[in-house]
């Protein structure tokens, strides 16, 4: 039987030291799902382990893509699933790390499959919500998907306030002509592997306290100035989440 070790909590919980912990004592090697340690242009602000930490332990997905490429959840679930049954091969354990909720479904339960769709409707969007502005995304999913409008007004309303999710929905609609919300929830995929969560948790103050320092640590190593690079590429999809 293989076992998939998938530890989950708060940033600046200590994910990082307990995946190298754990894959010492399994012998094993830790695929990271945190979709900002992805991308090598990004190092301080995502707090990707140091180099110290990534010779503790083999890691997967770290620094392995480019703002500049177009990688999604899907994209990333078909890598990771295979470099999992690469690991399963040679060993009973893996460890999966990150915080990252929409990536760690995708590997334990499968990502939904959505249609590839026409870029000339993805700009289409995009010109609208130029000229238009995000009330007319709003008022347009609302049109097109009431019952998926109503779950994220409900659930996640912050979501509405997302002009990249916003768009992202719209184009499945239009480019299919049918309701996002339809994509939705299909039948869970079967994995090779059983699942073991680990959720770390802590009081509020001592969270604080390691965000703070984290913080403080991160303005010293050039922070601000990776924040200044990283700016000039802000339309970038990668930097949309």
């Amino acid at each position: 039987m293989k076992y998939l070790i998938t530890i989950l909590g708060p940033t600046a919980i200590g994910k990082t030291a307990l995946s190298i912990q754990l894959a010492n004592y399994f012998d094993c090697e830790i695929v990271s799902c945190d979709s900002r340690q992805f991308f090598k242009e990004m190092t301080i602000g995502t707090a990707v382990p140091s180099q110290t930490e990534l010779n503790s332990a083999p890691h997967h997905f770290i620094q392995n893509k480019s703002i500049f490429q177009n990688y999604t959840v899907g994209d990333y679930e078909k890598e990771a699933i295979t470099k999992l049954n690469e690991l399963f091969q040679k060993k009973n354990y893996a460890v999966l790390v990150g915080g990252s909720g929409l990536y760690v479904n995708a590997i334990l339960e499968g990502f939904d499959t959505f249609p590839n769709i026409d870029i000339k409707i993805r700009n289409q969007i995009q010109e609208n919500f130029d000229s238009k502005g995000l009330n007319y995304l709003q008022d347009l999913l609302k049109e097109l998907d009431y019952d998926y409008y109503q779950y994220i007004l409900s659930n996640n309303p912050q979501t509405l306030q997302n002009p990249q999710r916003m768009m992202r929905f719209l184009e499945v609609c239009l480019g299919t002509g049918k309701p996002y919300s339809s994509f939705l929830n299909q039948e869970k995929k079967q994995r090779n592997f059983i699942p073991i969560l680990i959720g770390l948790e802590s009081n509020r103050e001592e969270m604080y306290q390691r965000i703070n320092k984290r913080v403080d640590i991160m303005i010293s190593e050039g922070l601000v100035d990776e924040a200044k690079i990283l700016l000039e590429h802000k339309n970038l999809n990668a930097l949309q989440t």
